[in-house]
């Protein structure tokens, strides 16, 4: 008993930079898979799809966001948690009826909450940018049904 609670509070949920930078670090797609697979968060999949999914438009204005990236050993949010925002920057979503400057309040605020390498990935995202080193196929096939495409 007292062993596995032990095993249970020192396993430690990735960052999503870091569950991208160790499938990249495989060779075989069906390495790659199954590293997205035991590292699955909504976190990820948001990204994803986010960056891939032609069915997401961004409610935010074109270019690069000015925020000031926070330091990366101390940054006060994870975007494990952050991720739930994203509600709020997508036509259709929850941020609609919002002005635009308060949704892009937060999306800053995110993007200045995070790591900053997480803070790239997201940024990247709303500029329908996918992750380095990731294809479709391998979305697709690690994540059965998370992406759509408008026909």
């Amino acid at each position: 008993m007292y062993r596995s609670l032990y095993n249970m509070a020192n396993t430690m949920q990735l960052l999503v930079w870091e569950v991208l930078d160790k499938m990249n670090k495989q060779r075989s797609k069906a390495e790659k898979i199954q590293t997205l697979r035991d590292n699955d968060s909504w976190a990820l999949k948001d990204i994803l799809r986010g960056s891939m999914d032609s069915t997401i438009e961004w409610n935010l204005p074109e270019g690069a966001p000015p925020y000031t990236p926070c330091e990366e050993h101390n940054h006060p949010a994870h975007l494990t948690k952050e991720n739930k925002k994203f509600a709020y920057l997508i036509k259709g979503g929850k941020g609609d009826h919002m002005p635009a400057y308060k949704r892009e309040r937060v999306f800053i605020g995110i993007l200045e909450g995070i790591n900053p390498r997480d803070a790239e990935l997201v940024v990247d995202m709303v500029q329908k940018k996918p992750p380095k080193g990731i294809s479709r196929p391998i979305v697709e096939e690690a994540f059965p049904g998370l992406l759509q495409d408008n026909a």
